[in-house]
């Protein structure tokens, strides 16, 4: 039988400060494709991806947007699944791994940041966040 806890207050602190340190990468990195869309297009459209409008479009989203959300905990398992599923898909479209150590690390990189996604999914923001208010 699984017993429920109830998280404390140190719990809680570790979990906003993940949050904002998560944040620390996405919410820059959306905020510069926003301001130089043009260029994260040409990005894209290199990779061989389809829509590339579209897609940097998505990235801004996501990494913009759903990084807001992540930072101040609203709807926080949602949109933790939903980046982790994004930072998946970037590793695998944009760091090939094969090709020397730097992609490598880059592409494990992403992997270990949809890790940390996954748990905020599962585990939720914790106190001191929009989703307990």
């Amino acid at each position: 039988m699984a017993t429920t806890t109830t998280p404390n207050a140190a719990q809680d602190t570790l979990a906003l400060i993940g949050r904002i340190l998560i944040a620390t990468l996405f919410i820059p990195a959306g905020f510069g494709k926003l301001m130089g869309f043009a260029g994260t297009v040409g990005y894209i459209t290199s990779a061989g991806l389809p829509l590339p409008q579209v897609a940097a479009a998505i990235a801004i989203i996501v990494e913009l947007g759903f990084g807001i959300a992540l930072l101040l905990g609203f709807k926080t398992r949602w949109v933790a699944l939903v980046m982790a599923i994004f930072t998946v898909a970037t590793g695998l479209f944009f760091h090939k791994f094969w090709i020397d150590a730097t992609q490598n690390t880059q592409f494990f990189k992403n992997l270990a940041i949809a890790g940390g996604m996954l748990a905020f999914s599962a585990f939720g923001a914790g106190r001191f966040s929009i989703d307990k208010k």
